[in-house]
């Protein structure tokens, strides 16, 4: 079906499922379609299909509890799964509620200061929240990933969610939905503690040491390295795991509908009625270099760069969007695969420290270039136009950039790492082979992204999902090495509670 014929045909029939192919030089649209019995297609104003809705119980006086602590995607689906067996959860987040949260990062992109407890990775709803809300997972692997799906629309997501192929709800969508998440815990009688930071396992047992009083969900999120810390300290069992690091690279929307629609530039008015319908074009990338992979990142189409650390001497890029994907800017963390046995040593904990080295790095190169003026620019972040990186040189200045608190130019070639920097450089040519035109000097990159996922994996009995040191310990979603994102995070935390449930 052309995109003009599944444009029309999206204007009368019911739509349950659509992906855009754009791989071949002909840009293709899948629909289905929902019909008859008789296989007649149905009316676009006909129902959603049904899917069960969830019933959650009333646990004001429930004989069982579980601890969450986290309420990012996997502690509050936990929490969901928790109020349908009739089990109270009582979840501790060390951030601010998301309406609160939002002031802390409107100050943050306004270089007015940054929260450590409540930022774009930490406060209600987790790292996802305000970083684009893609639920591209649709993995059946480790459950039923179309129940999250499902729970998403319950509370407020688009119709989309049930049948786009990469399912998207947007930064400005989603905190309403957390929202109602959340009022649907509270209103069953389950528990939720803000500002409520978790210092020690201590204090959720029953008589000291680590035999813990009550089930407890450990869903931390990817950045929470000083919680990482005191797990280690306590004896909880940790093992390093592979991990990403690199930079945000942005290019003009323009151009990457160009490239990855194959449009013509004098087609102006094509351009536009393709972009009306497919939306905003995105792109995955990858390559290998020097036996390790560099490939593309959480891409945005239509979105914005935003700063995603949660310590005051660093520097940390991450990528939003929202719901419109309207932006004129398109970018994409750009990563190099790093494994453990790249860091030297044996501590658990040095992807960790690896990560903060070069986050700092990157921190210290911008003030550097700011000639120190950091008190009221703390959020700028280092940057280089693509090709002078590639090609080792200095921009003498920058693109227009999506990047509110600022960027300063910066030799990004020199300082990175040798063994992601080249492989960065490579990964560049790779990708401008595969699409002609995408190595510009119209594009920018900024350092550094380092949170694609955890360096850390906390070991659980596959059976169980306890931990294997540490009865009654749940570690799931993103911060235990168990998912990569906010749908197979919600899964994670959905199985976690589910395993609580049969005890």
């Amino acid at each position: 079906m052309s995109p003009r014929e599944a444009y029309e045909a999206a204007q009368k029939w019911r739509v349950v499922k659509r992906s855009v192919d754009a791989r071949q030089r002909e840009l293709r649209v899948h629909l289905t379609i929902l019909t008859d019995d008789w296989g007649r297609p149905i009316s676009k104003d006909a129902p959603i299909p049904l899917y069960e809705p969830p019933v959650f119980r009333d646990v004001h006086s429930a004989e069982r509890s579980a601890v969450i602590i986290g309420a990012g995607p996997a502690g509050l689906f936990a929490a969901l799964t928790l109020l349908e067996h009739g089990i109270k959860p009582i979840i501790y987040e060390r951030g601010k509620e998301v309406s609160l949260r939002k002031r802390d990062i409107a100050l943050l992109n306004r270089n007015e200061g940054l929260n450590p407890e409540s930022n774009y990775c930490f406060g209600e709803g987790g790292a996802g929240t305000f970083s684009d809300g893609k639920l591209f997972s649709r993995s059946k692997k480790r459950g039923n990933m179309q129940r999250v799906m499902e729970l998403f629309h319950y509370f407020g997501a688009p119709d989309t969610v049930l049948y786009e192929a990469h399912a998207h709800i947007g930064s400005d969508k989603l905190p309403a939905i957390i929202q109602r998440i959340r009022e649907c815990i509270l209103a069953h009688g389950g528990e939720i503690h803000f500002n409520t930071k978790i210092e020690s396992l201590n204090s959720l047992t029953a008589a000291g040491g680590l035999s813990l009083a009550m089930p407890t969900i450990l869903a931390i999120g990817h950045s929470a390295h000083d919680t990482y810390r005191m797990l280690a300290a306590e004896g909880v069992l940790l093992e390093t795991k592979g991990f990403a690091m690199g930079v945000r690279a942005e290019h003009p929307q323009a151009l990457i509908n160009r490239l990855m629609y194959h449009l013509k530039p004098s087609a102006v008015s094509h351009q536009h009625s393709v972009i009306d319908f497919v939306g905003n074009a995105a792109y995955s990338l990858v390559t290998q270099v020097d036996g390790r992979g560099v490939y593309s990142f959480c891409m945005c189409p239509g979105g914005h760069i935003v700063p995603a650390g949660s310590t005051p001497d660093t520097c940390v890029v991450n990528g939003m969007s929202a719901s419109h994907r309207n932006s004129p800017y398109a970018n994409s963390g750009m990563v190099v695969q790093i494994n453990p046995e790249d860091i030297p040593g044996d501590d658990p904990l040095r992807g960790l420290d690896y990560q903060e080295q070069l986050e700092r790095l990157s921190y210290s190169e911008a003030v550097l270039q700011c000639n120190g003026l950091t008190a009221q620019r703390s959020a700028i972040a280092p940057a280089q136009r693509l090709r002078d990186f590639v090609e080792g040189r200095a921009s003498k200045d920058l693109p227009a950039c999506s990047y509110l608190p600022g960027t300063i130019p910066s030799r990004l070639d020199q300082w990175l790492p040798a063994h992601i920097g080249r492989r960065l450089q490579q990964g560049f040519r790779d990708f401008d082979r595969k699409y002609p035109g995408f190595l510009t000097n119209d594009a920018v990159i900024l350092g550094v992204e380092s949170r694609s996922s955890s360096a850390v994996r906390i070991p659980r009995d596959p059976a169980t999902l306890q931990s294997l040191s540490t009865p009654l310990l749940y570690p799931c979603g993103e911060g235990a090495g168990y998912a990569g994102g906010i749908t197979s995070s919600a899964l994670d935390g959905i199985n976690a509670a589910l395993a609580i449930a049969r005890l």
